[in-house]
C-alpha cells in the first residue's frame, strides 16, 4: 500500500482522536511562536517542540489504517 492509499484509507477512532490532539498541539505551538510579543527563551523552545511533536503525531495518526478484518 503506497502513501496516498494509506492517507485515503479509513482511520481507526483512537487515531482520529490522537490526530486531533496532535493538530491542537501544533496549533498552540505555532501560535506561541508567532506571538508579536517577546517571550522568554524557554517558552519559545517549548512551543517549537510542541509544534514539531504535534505535526509528527498528526502525520503518523493519519497514516494508520484498519486491517481488512476491521482490526488495527
Amino acid at each position: 500500500m503506497n502513501v496516498i492509499k494509506r492517507a485515503k484509507a479509513p482511520t481507526p477512532k483512537f487515531f482520529k482522536v490522537l490526530r486531533n490532539i496532535g493538530l491542537a498541539l501544533a496549533t498552540v505551538g505555532g501560535t506561541i511562536l508567532a506571538a508579536p510579543v517577546t517571550l522568554p527563551v524557554i517558552v519559545t523552545s517549548v512551543a517549537g517542540y510542541l509544534a514539531v511533536a504535534g505535526g509528527i503525531i498528526s502525520a503518523v495518526s493519519q497514516l494508520t489504517t484498519e486491517k481488512a478484518d476491521g482490526t488495527q
